[in-house]
């Protein structure tokens, strides 16, 4: 299926509310009118990690109970080191299953439990590596069979493109990685992953531009240090989300990953529930959308923290207990009729300090994403979108833009704007590449 319309209005795209809620785990409801705090973690990389999960889990749930934090969320996000053991995938969720139970059953808490996929592949060899493609479908069986209610994955196809353009800030690069090859990557995957959740029968949550925009973010740094250009930065979060929004064309319903900022644009066109990130998520890295990411949010998430000792806790218990007091507001003005009070608040307070925040506000990203539906193919909906994007910060004059920002984005709009008048020439532009990209393969994404 292919999004046409938008589903949420600039009134509408608010957190605690989505137009399609969902309901799994211990009847967690995410998306019906309270925002769930979802607490992601890391064990430390010195100890027995099957252990460590367990640990962390025992924990965070210790915790809840203690808060009396009746519904939240848990995301095991898998990495390479868990993946390259047979059955260690599984064994953790199923772990992590048997604890949740367990609480659950006690003390009557509503939990849902995500598990994050590694995308391990190797995209520089023939084929993407079908062997660890193989190996990824492998783990989503493993751990929708033991215990998973949400599948998700940060996947990277198109990153060797996007690696080389973004770091030259060539515009054209990034357009033809993320509107193309990133588009027919996400196809190819979400098909099957949704295929493995609809019969084991749990839920395809969504996918992490993370490899992309993140970043891109972390590149653009903050206002004084920086690699590349803010508004860059921006034009590759408008972007991620035409590639993000693959994933529910193929029948993935949420909730959106949480590092994935560009869920703001997936829930006004899809009607999702949505994970997001912000102040909470500076333990793991930092931004200048702290707050206005909270705006539209269905989950609250912290992003990762390793499972240190701290003064009050474990690095993922006392995450927790933030998350928990952040969503405790944003519920409270939810059952006082204020959600558009402190709505307004978490976008004023951030939209014109940067441009990366400035698309996100939910006025803006509804604009964007008109544009991004009212196109037929991945790439036209990308480079729309992007171009639209570029006239938009140009011309909004409460967002203060340095001069080297404003002759970034006028030169990127004329670029943008020649490509326009001849989107066919995206083969010729992706084959121009190959040359430069030592591990680019362009016949590896279209002969799928």
């Amino acid at each position: 299926m292919r999004f046409k319309e938008v589903t949420l209005s600039p009134d509408t795209l608010i957190f605690g509310r989505a137009k399609y809620p969902l309901r799994y785990g211990h009847n967690l409801e995410v998306g019906k009118g309270q925002v769930i705090p979802e607490i992601k973690y890391f064990p430390r990389v010195d100890k027995d990690v099957k252990e460590e999960y367990g640990k962390i889990t025992e924990s965070i749930l210790k915790r809840a109970v203690d808060l009396d934090i009746r519904s939240l969320q848990l995301e095991t996000e898998l990495t390479y080191l868990e993946m390259r053991t047979k059955d260690l995938p599984g064994d953790i969720t199923q772990l992590q299953r048997h604890i949740i139970d367990r609480y659950a059953q006690e003390y009557g808490l509503n939990i849902g439990f995500r598990v994050t996929v590694a995308d391990i592949r190797d995209l520089g060899r023939p084929k993407h590596d079908e062997d660890s493609y193989m190996k990824i479908m492998e783990t989503f069986e493993s751990v929708a069979s033991n215990g998973a209610d949400v599948l998700s994955i940060e996947s990277e196809g198109g990153k060797e493109l996007f690696n080389y353009a973004i770091i030259r800030q060539d515009i054209l690069g990034v357009v033809a990685s993320i509107g193309q090859l990133a588009a027919l990557d996400m196809k190819k995957l979400w098909k099957d992953i949704v295929k493995i959740a609809n019969n084991k029968h749990v839920i395809a949550g969504g996918d992490s531009a993370c490899a992309f925009a993140n970043t891109a973010m972390r590149l653009a740094g903050g206002k004084r240090d920086n690699v590349i250009a803010h508004s860059l930065a921006a034009l590759v979060r408008v972007m991620s989300a035409s590639r993000s929004l693959v994933a529910y064309e193929e029948g993935a319903v949420g909730p959106g990953k949480d590092c994935a900022y560009e869920n703001v644009f997936i829930k006004a066109i899809t009607g999702y529930p949505m994970s997001t990130e912000g102040k909470s998520a500076a333990v793991a890295h930092s931004s200048l959308v702290g707050n206005i990411i909270a705006a539209t949010c269905d989950l609250w998430s912290n992003e990762q923290t390793e499972n240190i000792n701290l003064f009050g806790g474990c690095g993922p218990e006392v995450f927790l207990e933030i998350l928990y007091y952040d969503t405790k507001i944003m519920n409270t003005a939810l059952e006082m009729g204020k959600e558009k009070e402190l709505k307004s608040l978490f976008v004023k307070s951030d939209k014109y300090v940067d441009p990366q925040a400035y698309v996100l506000a939910p006025e803006v990203a509804y604009e964007i994403c008109k544009a991004i539906v009212g196109e037929e193919d991945f790439f036209s909906r990308t480079l729309t979108s992007a171009y639209e994007t570029t006239s938009m910060l140009l011309n909004d004059d409460r967002l203060a833009l340095a001069k080297n920002e404003i002759r970034f984005l006028e030169a990127t709009r004329t670029r943008l704007e020649g490509l326009n008048k001849n989107p066919s020439k995206v083969q010729e532009l992706l084959t121009s590449y190959e040359p430069k990209v030592t591990k680019l393969r362009i016949r590896d994404y279209f002969d799928v």
